[in-house]
């Protein structure tokens, strides 16, 4: 009885010993964790990256000029997902098919799940977006399909220039930009004095064929919308692209990723991330220098450098080519030579929810994305590796630490309910994010 009460007193020693070298390893990791954030973050505080939530419209950054609130939010929702909207298709068989969340899907990270968007011409869904092709009634140069991948719209309030060149947005790294705004006809729009958002949308309702106007929002109950969200202006001004464009611009900004397991260690929950999650975030913010480009809240950054990936063109695609200026990145927008190639640093939440990166899609997995970072040698021949940005440099991971940067990248960054920012209908009544035959068929909505 003895022996065996001296084991039971002994084993348990040994457990309480175990558990409490654990506790301590694991709270140096989250000290060391939280130093490695507190010096990336541009206030010197773990805080810094923090994200506000969708409904705290006080706290999420926004244009002056476009103030967010609830009804304006509300509306541009509806407007974003609504694909009784796309009425101003080049075909018959295109007509009120497609919406802006045919090429973001909140399954799909707010990006298309398939290599190139496709809003009208495309018809099918699949699973997540990725069996979307062209409509045969349609010829390639009808097909409202982009040259570069569609950024990411997760997180997008932290980003004053949109696009892969930054060119839309009067403010942020566009101030001393003024003397190319009028080369071309978009960003002539950068007069107006918007943010990149705001900006990118005045555009970008025209371009993906989206109509508003009184008689069609009248049809679907719109215009009680707009009254409520614009009622500052004048009713011959107040149902058109325009006052749309602000209403999507301001749901955009709610789309936030607050939600994922990094958000909720940040914010005080210690269980929230793996200890392996937070050996990746540790080499995040400390030896692979993700944070050196990765920096802001989003986990982007206003910064554009060369790293040397493929163009659309260079891969099966639509409407690319080798001439096509948005293969210069920044330059193609400032016309200078010292910018050609550089590239917007994206955020990263959610990233591997579609199997496509970097803005000619070039890569379909995120470990092939980390594998690239960690050789840092170009695979476009049109780049050359003396042009590639000075902080993209090799990086030694063991194979331990590759596993755990890439854990803290597909899971602790991954928001497990981004369509809680969708609709549950949208008032026309139409199916989305597509509404032809086969996407009705994929989507089980009839």
């Amino acid at each position: 009885m003895c022996f065996k009460s001296l084991f039971t007193v002994l084993s348990l020693f040994l457990l309480v010993s175990c558990a409490n070298d654990q506790t301590s390893n694991t709270l140096e990791l989250d000290i060391k964790l939280r130093n490695y954030i507190a010096d990336a973050s541009e206030t010197g505080e773990e805080s810094y990256y923090i994200l506000p939530s969708s409904d705290d419209l006080d706290n999420i950054p926004q244009d002056p000029k476009n103030p967010l609130t609830k009804v304006k939010v509300e509306l541009g929702r509806q407007i974003f997902y609504d694909t009784g909207l796309g009425m101003d298709a080049m075909k018959s068989s295109g007509m009120g098919t497609y919406s802006c969340a045919s090429c973001h899907l909140p399954t799909a990270g707010f990006r298309p799940g398939s290599a190139q968007g496709v809003a009208d011409g495309g018809i099918g869904f699949g699973f997540n977006g990725e069996a979307r092709v062209k409509n045969r009634d349609y010829e390639e140069n009808e097909l409202d399909v982009q040259s570069a991948r569609p950024l990411s719209l997760i997180n997008v309030a932290f980003v004053t220039n949109t696009f892969w060149n930054g060119q839309f947005g009067s403010t942020g790294v566009n101030v001393g930009t003024e003397e190319v705004w009028h080369e071309a006809e978009e960003t002539e729009l950068n007069d107006l004095g918007f943010q990149g958002i705001e900006t990118q949308n005045i555009e970008g309702l025209a371009v993906h064929r989206i109509t508003i106007n009184k008689e069609i929002l009248d049809q679907y109950g719109y215009t009680d919308m707009f009254d409520d969200a614009f009622p500052d202006v004048e009713e011959a001004d107040r149902y058109n692209r325009f006052q749309a464009s602000m209403a999507v611009s301001a749901y955009i900004r709610t789309i936030l990723s607050d939600k994922a397991p990094f958000q909720e260690w940040l914010k005080g929950d210690e269980r929230a991330m793996s200890v392996s999650e937070k050996e990746g975030a540790s080499l995040f913010f400390g030896k692979a220098r993700c944070a050196n480009c990765h920096y802001r809240p989003n986990l982007g950054s206003l910064e554009f450098h060369a790293l040397g990936v493929k163009d659309m063109y260079q891969s099966p695609s639509f409407n690319s080519a080798s001439t096509d200026k948005r293969n210069l990145g920044r330059g193609g927008f400032t016309l200078k030579e010292e910018d050609n190639f550089k590239f917007k640093v994206p955020q990263l939440y959610n990233m591997d929810d579609a199997p496509f990166f970097f803005h000619g899609s070039s890569k379909r997995t995120l470990e092939e994305v980390v594998d690239y970072k960690i050789e840092a040698v170009s695979e476009n021949p049109n780049v050359s590796n003396e042009r590639l940005s000075t902080v993209f440099r090799p990086v030694n991971l063991t194979e331990e630490e590759r596993s755990n940067l890439l854990l803290f990248l597909k899971t602790s960054l991954k928001d497990p309910n981004l369509e809680r920012h969708a609709p549950t209908a949208v008032l026309s009544g139409s199916c989305f994010p597509n509404n032809d035959p086969q996407s009705r068929m994929d989507i089980g909505c009839q």
